[in-house]
Formats: C-alpha cells, structure tokens, sequence
C-alpha cells in the first residue's frame, strides 16, 4: 500500500533545496473526502512541504479519483512523507500514483514514508500505488496504518522492486523496515513486519525464491464465498502467467483477504491485483472498473 510518487513540472527555491540538503524534504500530507449525494469531493487539504493532490477526476461519474505528486520526483535519505487520508460514510474514493516511487542510495540515513488510511462504515477507498523502487543502497522505512470501521470496504496494495532487474542490478546493500497494520472496528486484525537488508542470500534466494518482486493486496472480504472466489481467479492468473513468472497465494484473516506475490516484472503483479481489484468492485456494484488512464502513459 505504499504510495509511488513521479515527477511533476515543479522547482524548488533556493531556500528549499538548502533545507533539503540539511534535512531533507519534509512532507505532509491530509485528505479528507465527503459524500455530496451525487459524487464524493475532497472536502480538506492540507499540505506541508513538496507533497500533492492533482485536482479530483470523476472519469466513473461519483467516485472520486485522486493522484498523489510529489513534485521532486525521488525519494532520498532524511526526507520524510507522512500522509493522511480520511475517506467519511458513503464517500467512495480511489487513490493511485503517475508512476513509480524511487528510493535512492544514501549514506545510512533514512528515508521515511508514513501512511495513515481511515474508512468510515459505508465508505470506500481503493488505494492502487504503483510499485516502489528500492536503489543499491537505499535505506527506507514505511509504516502503513489502517483503519476500517465494520462495514468499511478497502482494497490496498504495496509493490516493491528490490534493485533495478531491468538493468540486472539486484539490491546488494541497503536497508528497508517498516510494517502495515490493519485494525477492523478498532481491532488490530493484522500487524506485518518489513526488515530487507540488502544481499542477505538466504532471504533473496529463499524468502523471494529468487524473485526480485514482490506485493502485498489487502482487502476487506465482501460476503460469503468471496474468498473461494478469489483463490480461483488467483489460479487462472497463475496458469496464464506461469509459475516462472508469477507465484501468487491467499490468505483469509478475520475479514480480511490477503493476496501475496512473487514476480520478476511490476506489470506481472500489478496485472494479478489488477483483476482481484476489479473483481472485487464487480461484486459490490455489478460493474468492474478499468483501470486508471495514468497508468497507460
């Protein structure tokens, strides 16, 4: 569920970048979204520092669509992200990226991203990030909290790339740490930790099987049946794909669904939560989305 950042037409002050240079860019960012009756709007923002919404699309009519910017277009060592995101009853809210978050090498200091999710009963939110791209070196914490009121529908992931396989650059130093939580009714249901460090063998070749992806897909489980229903479709992407390429599983935990997978490419794995995601809004309202524009460009 981490969120992936791309670059927009922005340019820090000389003020910022010397701040920059000394502490990195600290960054917040709040959300809060409404039900107007007729579509969900972005009722509050609130900023601090180079973190930013684009103005909301409505491309499915009353959901709101939302795209998180972050204007220097990386992410590097001491900078840090904290956003907040508040999704109130009725109000129905989709959340991606233009593209991937890139972490860059630094000296042993921290990158920090902090994320903070709440869904009201009867709302909803998608949060659909595109992947992460953990550098040779990098070093990264990212905590995900979220909160889901009984009733609440959620569907999020996280993908993270470790090194650049494109350029058959593994991760071979570095660290990443972090966890998600889930708490449902004010129940912590789920609490998954995140300790990578970089050309640890045993965890690349075991752990990952010698895959340089992988994703995590949280989703709040939508009647009986759902989860059979999301362990078959899971095999069909499987058979498709093959396992050389994708290694995909389900788990079931007390109202939620958990898809895990194992890749070599992002468009892989974002293909497979992709579908779980379509299917899943399929069965809530009778209609699978498409995915968003952005994605395409």
């Amino acid at each position: 569920m981490t969120a992936s950042f791309s670059a927009v037409a922005a340019h820090p002050t000389a003020s910022q970048i010397d701040l920059h240079t000394r502490k990195g860019w600290q960054a917040e960012l709040s959300l809060s979204y409404r039900d107007r009756v007729d579509k969900t709007v972005l009722k509050h923002r609130e900023q601090k520092g180079p973190l930013t919404v684009q103005q909301a699309l409505y491309p499915e009519g009353e959901v709101c669509h939302s795209y998180l910017l972050h204007p220097p277009g990386g992410v590097a060592g001491g900078d840090t992200l904290d956003i907040r995101v508040d999704v109130a009853t009725g109000a129905k809210v989709l959340v991606t990226t233009p593209g991937a978050t890139k972490f860059y090498r630094s000296e042993g200091r921290f990158a920090r991203q902090l994320q903070h999710l709440s869904v009201a009963q009867g709302g909803r939110l998608e949060w659909l990030p595109q992947e992460n791209i953990f550098f040779p070196d990098a070093h990264a914490q990212l905590n995900t909290v979220v909160h889901l009121a009984k009733g609440a529908q959620f569907v999020g992931w996280e993908l993270h790339c470790f090194g650049r396989p494109a350029l058959n650059e593994c991760f071979g130093s570095g660290k990443l740490i972090g966890k998600t939580e889930v708490y449902i009714d004010g129940r912590r249901v789920i609490c998954e930790g995140l300790n990578f460090s970089g050309g640890d063998k045993l965890l690349i070749n075991i752990g990952m099987q010698g895959f340089p992806m992988m994703g995590n897909l949280y989703l709040s489980e939508i009647g009986q049946g759902f989860y059979q229903l999301v362990q078959g479709l899971l095999s069909d992407i499987q058979s498709e794909l093959g396992g050389d390429k994708l290694l995909v599983a389900a788990t079931q935990v007390e109202g939620l669904i958990i898809v895990r997978a194992l890749g070599h490419w992002s468009e892989d794995i974002l293909h497979c939560f992709t579908r779980v995601w379509q299917q899943a809004r399929s069965q809530t309202t009778g209609r699978a989305p498409s995915p968003p524009r952005i994605w395409a460009t």
